[in-house]
C-alpha cells in the first residue's frame, strides 16, 4: 500500500532524514520505533505532504505521491494522528471530531454514520461529547486524537506517539483499540517509543535512530533482538 524508497528530507541545512526505505502492505499494523529526535515524526510529516523530501520516492496504492498536498493525500486515504493529540481545547469534544470529517461535507449521511462509529469505537466519550476537548483526561483527549483522524475514513492511518504521556492502564487499552482499529480494515503505521506494547500488536516494524532505518524485521525478530530489547524494551 506504501512505499517509500531513499526518502531523504532536511530542516533548512540539516538532514533529518537519510535514504529512508520502507513499505506497508495493505492490512498490516507496522511498528516504527525510535527514541526522541530519531526522525519518526519527521517522516510521518513528510509521509502526509507537510514536508517535501529532497530525494527519493512515495507511492501509495502505486500512484505517486511526491508532491500532492497534505489535503490531496487525505482525500486519498492517508491520514496522521499527530504527536500531542493537537486537538482545540476550547471546542467540544463533537466539534473536534467534526472537523476531521471535513472530507466528507458533502454526504452528511456517511458523515454522521462516521460519527457514530467513532463513538461506538469509543464510548468513554459519548457522555463528554458536548464537553470542551481541554476538559478531559489524557487518555480521554487521545481518543478523540484518534477519533477525529478516524472521521477522514483513512485506508493508511499513522499514529504518532499514542501512548505519550499516558498510564500504564490507558496505554494498554489504547492499544487494543488500535488493535481493534486495523481489524476493521485499516492499515495502521504507528510511531513509538514504547516498543515492547507497540510489538505486541503489530505484525512487524522498522527501528529508525539518526534519521536512518537501522534494521527491520518481523515483531519476534525484534523483540528477541539483544540491541533493541536494550535499547527500547529495557531487558
Amino acid at each position: 500500500m506504501l512505499v517509500l524508497n531513499r526518502i531523504s528530507t532536511y530542516y533548512g541545512n540539516v538532514r533529518a532524514l537519510h535514504e529512508i526505505s520502507l513499505s506497508v502492505e495493505k492490512g498490516e499494523l507496522v511498528v516504527l520505533l525510535g527514541s526522541n529526535g530519531a526522525g519518526k515524526s519527521t517522516l510521518f510529516q513528510t509521509i502526509s505532504g507537510l514536508m517535501k523530501p529532497s530525494q527519493g520516492e512515495m507511492k501509495f496504492e502505486d500512484r505517486t505521491i511526491h508532491g500532492l498536498a497534505p489535503n490531496r493525500l487525505v482525500q486519498n486515504g492517508v491520514v496522521q494522528c499527530a504527536e500531542g493529540r493537537m486537538l482545540f481545547p476550547q471546542m467540544t469534544v463533537d466539534e473536534n471530531l467534526k472537523l476531521g470529517g471535513y472530507v466528507l461535507k458533502k454526504d452528511k449521511a456517511l458523515l454522521k454514520k462516521t460519527l457514530d462509529d467513532v463513538y461506538e469505537l469509543f464510548p468513554d466519550l459519548v457522555a463528554k461529547r458536548k464537553a470542551q476537548a481541554g476538559s478531559l483526561s489524557g487518555g480521554q483527549q487521545q481518543m478523540v486524537a484518534i477519533g477525529r483522524a478516524l472521521m477522514a475514513r483513512p485506508k493508511l492511518l499513522m499514529l504518532d506517539e499514542p501512548s505519550l504521556g499516558l498510564a500504564p492502564l490507558i496505554v494498554e487499552q489504547m492499544f487494543m483499540i488500535i488493535k481493534e482499529i486495523n481489524k476493521t480494515g485499516v492499515t495502521v503505521l504507528l510511531a513509538e517509543q514504547n516498543a515492547h506494547a507497540a510489538l505486541s500488536i503489530s505484525s512487524r516494524g522498522y527501528v529508525i535512530e539518526s534519521g536512518e532505518i537501522v534494521t527491520s524485521g518481523s515483531k519476534d525478530e525484534l523483540m528477541k533482538n539483544d540491541e533493541i530489547r536494550k535499547a527500547y524494551i529495557g531487558a
